[in-house]
C-alpha cells in the first residue's frame, strides 16, 4: 500500500424531510404500511403527469448554501434511464446538465478543504423487501418519489479517516439547516463510494470501483480499507483493475461483485419533457438563506464569544442540534451558560445515552429550576440528579413541588449528621484513627455515609465541618 495513492470520492445521498413527495402529493412518511403512500403519479400509471414540490426546490437550495455551493439560476430536469423492479417508470427524474447547486466543499480539521462538484434533486425509488425463506421479493412504493439530493464530491479525499470526517460534517450541516433528518438506520442518508489507487506521484487516476449504498460511517471505514487493500494487491500481482459497481458485506467485511461499472451516457439522459426548467432568482436565494437556522459551527462561535464556554463545551454541546438549542433555551431561562452547559452535557447527555434518543429527556425550565435551587444551596447535586429522573419525560411536573413533596427541602439538623457519625464510628472503630492520621483520606468515606443516609440532603461543607470536630 505505501507505494499507492488512495483517491476517493463520494456520492452521499440524503432524502429531505418534506411533507410530500418530489412530483406528487403523497405524504413522504418513514415506517407506513407498504403501499399505502402511493398514487397514480409516483406508480407511473400512463398519463399521469409530475408536480414540482417547491419545499423540495428550496431545501436543497439550503442544503447549497450550508455547504457553501454555487445557486444556479436555471435548474433543469432529466430522465435517468435504467430498469429495476423498484423503479415504476422505468427512468428516474434526476438532473445532469444543470443541476441546482454546484461546487462549495468543506474544511477538515487538518485544514485539507474537500470539493463538491454538485448537489442536485432527485426523486428516490421503491424498496425491495426480500424473503430468505420463501425466495420471494416484494416491492414497496412508498419511498418511491420521496425528494432525494445527491451531493458528489470531487475525488479528493485520500483515505477512511477523511471520509468519515467529511460525511459528519455534511450530516451535521443538514440537520442544522434544516433540510434532512439524515438517519442512516433508516436510509435517510447513504453513501456510494468510489475508490481507485494509483503509484505514488502518478498524475493519472486508476480504475476506479464504485462500493454502493453504505448505511453507516462505520461501513464507509471498513468498506474503505477493504477496498483499498483489495485493489493494491491486484496491482502487486500485475493484474489491471476492472471498473466496477460492488456492495459491501457488513458480515463477511468484504465487497463483492454486483456488475460492471456503466458509463453516464448508458443511462440515456434526456430533459424530461414534462418538467419546465425552474428559474432561481437572487432573491429567492436571498430569502432562503435569511430564513435558514444557524449552523453548528455558527452556534459554537456564539457559545465561546457570547457565553465564554471552553471550545470543549462548544463542541460537545453541538454535535446534536436538539441538545444545542436545548441549551439556548435554558440559558436564555438562567444566566449562567458554564453551569447550564456542565449539567446539560453531562448529566442531560446521559440521560439521553442511556435511553438511546437525540430529544432532551426535561424542558428547559425544569432543568434551569433544578440548576437554581443547587447553585442556591437549597439543594444539593445529588438531590438535583435524583429530581431530573423524577420529572423525566413529563413536562407538566415541577421539580421544586416533588422535592418539597419528599421532603428532600427540608434540612438535616446537626443533631441527626452527628447520629449518623456515631452509627459509623461504632461499624469501624478504626476510622477515628484514620481520620486523625489523614483526614483527607477519610472525609469522602464519611460524606458519603451521611449522603446515603440523608438521602443526599446534608450540605457536605457542614458535614466536613462537624466531621472534623467529632473525629478530631
Amino acid at each position: 500500500m505505501s507505494k499507492y495513492e488512495v483517491t476517493i470520492g463520494l456520492e452521499i445521498h440524503a432524502e429531505l424531510n418534506t411533507k410530500t413527495k418530489a412530483f406528487c402529493g403523497c405524504a413522504n412518511e418513514y415506517g407506513a404500511k407498504p403501499n399505502t403512500n402511493v398514487c397514480h403519479v409516483c406508480l407511473a400509471i400512463p398519463g399521469t403527469l409530475p408536480l414540482i414540490n417547491r419545499a423540495a426546490v428550496e431545501k436543497t437550495i439550503a442544503a447549497g448554501l450550508a455547504i457553501d455551493c454555487k445557486i444556479n439560476d436555471i435548474a433543469v430536469f432529466e430522465r435517468k434511464h435504467y430498469f429495476y423492479p423498484d423503479l415504476a417508470k422505468g427512468y428516474q427524474i434526476s438532473q445532469l446538465e444543470k443541476p441546482i447547486c454546484l461546487g462549495g466543499g468543506i474544511k477538515l480539521g487538518t485544514g485539507k478543504f474537500i470539493r463538491l462538484n454538485r448537489i442536485h434533486l432527485e426523486e428516490d425509488a421503491g424498496k425491495l423487501l426480500h424473503n430468505a425463506v420463501s425466495q420471494i421479493s416484494l416491492v414497496d412504493y412508498n419511498r418511491g418519489g420521496v425528494p432525494l439530493i445527491e451531493i458528489v464530491t470531487e475525488p479528493d479525499i485520500a483515505n477512511a479517516t477523511e471520509a468519515v470526517e467529511f460525511l459528519e460534517e455534511v450530516r451535521q450541516r443538514l440537520v442544522y439547516a434544516g433540510v434532512a433528518e439524515c438517519r442512516m438506520e433508516q436510509g435517510g442518508m447513504r453513501c456510494d463510494v468510489n475508490i481507485s489507487l494509483k503509484p505514488k506521484g502518478a498524475k493519472k487516476l486508476g480504475n476506479r470501483c464504485e462500493v454502493k449504498n453504505l448505511n453507516s460511517f462505520k461501513s464507509v471505514a471498513r468498506a474503505i480499507e477493504y477496498e483499498a487493500k483489495r485493489q493494491s494487491e491486484l496491482l502487486d500481482k500485475g493484474e489491471t483493475i476492472s471498473v466496477q459497481t460492488r456492495k459491501w458485506d457488513e458480515g463477511a467485511g468484504k465487497t463483492t461483485l454486483m456488475r460492471d461499472k456503466g458509463e453516464a451516457y448508458d443511462y440515456r439522459y434526456f430533459p424530461d419533457p414534462d418538467i419546465y426548467p425552474i428559474r432561481i432568482t437572487d432573491r429567492d436565494v436571498a430569502e432562503i438563506k435569511v430564513a435558514m437556522p444557524k449552523l453548528a459551527h455558527e452556534l459554537k462561535t456564539q457559545f465561546v464569544t457570547e457565553f465564554g464556554l471552553p471550545e470543549y463545551d462548544a463542541h460537545v454541546l453541538t454535535k446534536n442540534k436538539l441538545l444545542a438549542h436545548f441549551y439556548l433555551d435554558c440559558v436564555t431561562l438562567l444566566k449562567e451558560p458554564k453551569a447550564v452547559s456542565n449539567w446539560t452535557m453531562v448529566d442531560i447527555g446521559k440521560m439521553m445515552n442511556d435511553a438511546n434518543t437525540d430529544v432532551p429527556p426535561v424542558t428547559p425550565a425544569q432543568l434551569t429550576e433544578i440548576i437554581k435551587m443547587a447553585m442556591d444551596k437549597t439543594i444539593t447535586k445529588t438531590i438535583g440528579l435524583e429530581l431530573l429522573q423524577k420529572v423525566s419525560g413529563d413536562s407538566r411536573k415541577s421539580p421544586k413541588k416533588i422535592a418539597k413533596d419528599m421532603g428532600l427541602l427540608d434540612g438535616v439538623s446537626d443533631a441527626e449528621i452527628k447520629k449518623i457519625f456515631e452509627a459509623v464510628k461504632k461499624d469501624k472503630p478504626a476510622l477515628v484513627d484514620d481520620f486523625k492520621n489523614n483526614p483527607q483520606k477519610v472525609l469522602p468515606f464519611i460524606i458519603g455515609q451521611v449522603m446515603k443516609n440523608t438521602r443526599g440532603r446534608a450540605k457536605s461543607e457542614i458535614v466536613e465541618k462537624l466531621a472534623k470536630e467529632f473525629f478530631k
